[in-house]
């Protein structure tokens, strides 16, 4: 299976392919196993002590690099890029194929070859793409949309403009059940719609889809996973009726996003963005809207974006779910019962060593480090150890709140001193995520260097911190490069 023509019908016409391209699945499943490298793993970068580090980006969960085959069959195709559909020349009938070719891959790997009825919408990434579905749901306000406080922020700002949401509590723990989500979906109004994510952004955490969504269709509810995260790392669930997801998350960052469900739900109205492309025909006094995809795909596309999320999803079946998932539940138990071993480390989320499949994570594990702000470690294993972390709320604020245990007052205050401009003591955490390139040796040194901070000595050179973003920086005597201005006090733990 080739990257153009894979998952194509006849539409493909055989002078319409490129020449020499690679042919992803046959590479990927005769030499890649996981740990699968990715493009600028390793880069050496200079840290605060004057050594050069290979740099270790543990920050999967915001965004991957690009897989090898990805980046690839991108420069492969560029001297080829042209404007798609109604264009006559060959390059444009070329770049044409290659970016419904793109579609069709998105539509085969959320496993809706057999729903002839649904559609992929290529867009910008997940938040656009449920923004997209919150607007072409024509949603009133007085409309329920059930979801959780468990979501990232994409799957909760557009459902509570546009809506009436009703909120899934979880427990300490960061999950909720079965139950939970029936007794809110019972509740009246009854719901239009229930938006669920398909795995934490800050634990992790995979809620049981199947039996919610089947639940909800007992219910004649229909469901919305946010799988920003689960795509990268499971199968997407075939029976939810909507999925949104980046390419970015799934080593393909060069922009493009997914949205999928059934063509009924984008047949009529205006569609979310109006302008070329998704028209039959415009008068000064009348717009004809074409038929979707097209009409909910104004303007030039990102036929870059859309080819390379085609190659991440024809390497990752390449790679097979079977190894990709035992590598990264080998990583996952690593990475978090080492981190819950560190003395002074608290690991939040479902606890290590809870057993069974309600409580299993994907490789990412959220902590704190007791007596250090959460920027300062973040700062200090990039400074020292040239790991790259990501710290703070990570667009997930309602949840992070819980999971660490704030009370209304103390949000309230954090509240009023952000409202001031001083983020210097904003609650947060720090975030480790891996994919399938991370190694046991990359979580050694991760668990390492969160060891040495965790004992309390003084960090080799000074850190200030910038209350106008609460970020840490080392001193201006370090060799790490010259810190931004506005940097107010000296920090470090003694």
């Amino acid at each position: 299976m080739s990257i153009i023509g894979a998952c194509r019908g006849p539409r493909l016409a055989a002078g319409l392919r490129p020449p020499g391209l690679v042919d992803v699945v046959a590479v990927t499943s005769q030499v890649m196993a996981p740990p699968v490298p990715l493009v600028g793993d390793g880069i050496p970068v200079t840290c605060a002590d004057g050594t050069e580090r290979p740099y270790l980006s543990l920050d999967a969960a915001a965004s991957t690099a690009a897989l090898g085959p990805v980046l690839a069959r991108v420069t492969e195709f560029t001297p080829w890029y042209s404007s798609v559909h109604r264009g006559a020349g060959h390059k444009s009938q070329v770049a044409t194929n290659a970016y419904e070719d793109a579609r069709a891959a998105a539509l085969a790997f959320a496993g809706r070859i057999s729903r002839p009825g649904d559609v992929a919408i290529l867009c910008r990434n997940t938040t656009d793409a449920l923004n997209h579905l919150a607007y072409r749901l024509r949603l009133a306000r007085s409309d329920v949309v059930v979801t959780t406080v468990v979501e990232h922020h994409a799957n909760l700002l557009p459902w509570s403009r546009a809506a009436t949401c009703r909120y899934i509590e979880c427990g300490r723990a960061g999950m909720f059940g079965l139950g939970d989500v029936v007794s809110a979906l019972d509740q009246q109004p009854a719901p239009r719609l229930l938006a669920i994510t398909g795995a934490s952004n800050i634990t992790g955490w995979m809620p049981p889809l199947t039996p919610i969504i089947a639940a909800a269709h007992d219910r004649g509810i229909p469901v919305v996973v946010d799988a920003a995260q689960l795509a990268p790392h499971r199968p997407l669930p075939a029976d939810a009726d909507f999925l949104a997801w980046s390419g970015h998350k799934m080593y393909a960052p060069f922009g493009a996003g997914v949205l999928v469900g059934p063509r009924s739900a984008f047949a009529d109205g205006d569609p979310f963005l109006a302008g070329g492309g998704a028209v039959d025909l415009v008068d000064l006094d009348e717009v004809l809207w074409t038929d979707p995809p097209d009409r909910e795909e104004a303007g030039s596309p990102n036929v870059i974006g859309a080819v390379a999320l085609h190659a991440a999803i024809d390497t990752l079946t390449g790679i097979g779910w079977a190894a990709l998932i035992s590598h990264e539940r080998r990583i996952a138990r690593l990475l978090r019962e080492g981190l819950a071993a560190i003395p002074g480390v608290r690991l939040l989320g479902p606890a290590a060593e809870t057993p069974g499949a309600e409580a299993e994570t994907l490789p990412v594990a959220t902590f704190t480090v007791e007596g250090v702000p959460h920027a300062l470690v973040a700062a200090r294993l990039a400074a020292e150890e040239a790991i790259g972390v990501r710290h703070g709320c990570f667009c997930a604020h309602p949840y992070l709140m819980r999971l660490l245990g704030l009370t209304r007052p103390e949000v309230r205050r954090y509240r009023d001193q952000v409202l001031c401009g001083d983020r210097s003591a904003m609650p947060g955490a720090v975030r480790a995520s891996a994919g399938l390139n991370t190694t046991d040796g990359d979580i050694a040194r991760l668990l390492d260097a969160v060891a040495r901070i965790a004992r309390g000595g003084p960090p080799p050179v000074p850190y200030r911190q910038d209350r106008r973003t609460g970020d840490f920086h080392p001193g201006a005597g370090s060799a790490s490069g010259h810190a931004p201005t506005g940097l107010i006090h000296v920090a470090h733990r003694s």
